[in-house]
């Protein structure tokens, strides 16, 4: 009997919890909706803000239909890849608020050539075109070099990043100028996805290439199309 007792116990905790998640996904997709119907009355405002060149006019009521859906969730209005603009809601690789973001890209309109709409932070077009600001000096991200070394026992590559900007600047903009480059280069969900250890570089690494070389990798790597070998070196 005591065995049958902890098996029972076992199949009620597996349901609570199924239930749980359950409640949780529902809680979520009323969330979504919520949040949906307040973009479409504010779709007016955003466009005009837009248009005016001052987005920061919306940022407010942008952020309470934001906190619609959950308080700790950040957005953004980025360029978008096919549309005008991407409106971009991210839970910055928190597990716990995934069935919030994946709640809302279920619910999202259909993307058209004003608006598209993504769950994490897309890549840069071409990063070699940003420049960070950095207390009030420009640090273009054309002169960063990645060096990688793939592995694939992990199915992670650890990153060594170089700028000749590093030399002068504190810890916390050196590390600003590490991680950010590759943010832009692959976007949010593939450098969660592949990039492991990290690195600042004091010396231009050997086999170091740009941005753009760099994210061609990672995606050849994503797919299981490349190896564990390093780049070719950069001439």
């Amino acid at each position: 009997m005591g065995l049958l007792r902890r098996l029972f116990g076992l199949e009620r905790r597996a349901a609570e919890a199924t239930s749980r998640v359950g409640d949780e996904s529902a809680e979520a997709a009323r969330r979504a909706e919520l949040f949906w119907r307040r973009w479409e009355e504010l779709l007016p405002r955003v466009g005009s803000a837009l248009g005016d060149g001052v987005p920061q006019r919306v940022d407010h009521q942008l952020a309470e239909a934001v906190g619609l859906l959950h308080p700790r969730l950040n957005f953004s209005i980025e360029r978008g890849s096919e549309a005008i603009y991407a409106l971009v809601i991210t839970a910055q690789a928190d597990p716990e608020l995934r069935v919030y973001t994946d709640a809302w890209k279920a619910a999202a309109p259909a993307a058209d050539s004003l608006w598209e709409y993504h769950d994490a932070v897309p890549p840069v077009p071409d990063p070699r075109e940003v420049t960070v600001t950095l207390r009030g000096k420009r640090y273009p991200l054309d002169e960063v070099r990645v060096a990688a070394q793939f592995d694939n026992t992990r199915n992670l590559i650890d990153v060594a990043v170089y700028h000749p900007g590093f030399s002068e600047l504190a810890d916390e903009e050196r590390e600003a100028l590490t991680f950010l480059p590759l943010h832009a280069a692959l976007g949010e969900k593939l450098a969660a996805d592949r990039i492991g250890r990290v690195e600042t570089a004091d010396l231009l690494p050997a086999n170091a290439v740009d941005l753009v070389a760099f994210r061609e990798r990672v995606r050849a790597f994503d797919i299981g199309e490349t190896d564990s070998a390093e780049p070719d070196t950069e001439q």
